[in-house]
């Protein structure tokens, strides 16, 4: 529904960078509040896992990336080699290469200050809400104003969250068993649901996910870095044949 509203009321013309900045911070809102539990539960987990808070705070700072974090704590805590946990955050980290790709014609222009800062708040849920500012038909020069603004609100939640986590989540009684993680697995289908525009964008979903399930079992997350994997992977492949036999249909016609 929100698409459609986009696309026939295209957002109004954000001239100012203060202007743009606060409605990049109002728009990921929705997507903060996903965020939430799963921030709490990240800071209760760590340190549960023996990483000490001053560890864990650091990790929310300077890794930024929910799922790396989490895989990252718990194959710490069963004493994984560093080797294998560097491969496994940097395999399910790969979609932010695909991310990139998509805002580099934006951004390009861009002085190294600003491109630096916005590539390390590049999130699953700031690249949701930027591409379709980007993408809006208004010729506003102050879209990274945008990009800052909701980057830096989704930053600045995580840090909340991951603090709460290691303060009040130890007071509360076995608070991982609550299924709170639940809202952020929810926030992802919905980025992702929108998104299913065309056949290569489909295949590359249901593969991963169909490997995701059948490869649970897997020790040390292989089964999720299979997953992406095999999602990337036939997700391109899916879409070079099909532009590659396309054309030839046409030309038969």
């Amino acid at each position: 529904m929100s698409h459609s509203l986009t696309s026939e009321s295209p957002p109004p013309l954000v001239q100012s960078p203060s202007q743009e900045f606060w409605t990049g911070a109002r728009d990921i809102i929705p997507l903060v509040v996903g965020a939430i539990p799963f921030g709490i539960i990240f800071g209760t987990l760590a340190t549960s896992n023996g990483l000490s808070p001053g560890a864990t705070l650091a990790m929310s700072a300077f890794v930024f990336a929910g799922s790396s974090q989490f895989i990252a704590a718990g194959m710490i805590a069963t004493q994984t080699g560093w080797l294998l946990i560097v491969l496994t955050t940097f395999v399910v980290n790969l979609r932010h290469l695909l991310y990139s790709v998509s805002l580099v014609p934006y951004i390009k222009a861009l002085p190294q200050q600003w491109k630096v800062p916005l590539a390390f708040w590049l999130t699953d849920e700031a690249f949701a809400v930027v591409i379709r500012r980007y993408e809006s038909k208004d010729k506003s020069h102050f879209k990274h104003w945008y990009y800052l603004g909701a980057a830096l609100t989704m930053y600045l939640n995580w840090q909340l969250c991951t603090l709460l986590g290691i303060t009040l989540g130890q007071m509360i009684p076995d608070a991982t068993s609550w299924g709170l993680d639940f809202a952020m697995s929810v926030t992802f289908i919905g980025m992702v649901i929108p998104y299913l525009k065309n056949k290569p964008m489909v295949i590359s979903v249901v593969v991963a996910s169909i490997v995701a399930i059948f490869a649970a079992s897997l020790p040390n997350k292989l089964g999720l870095m299979l997953a992406a994997l095999l999602g990337i992977g036939a997700g391109v492949i899916s879409e070079h044949l099909l532009s590659t036999t396309t054309p030839r249909g046409i030309h038969h016609e």
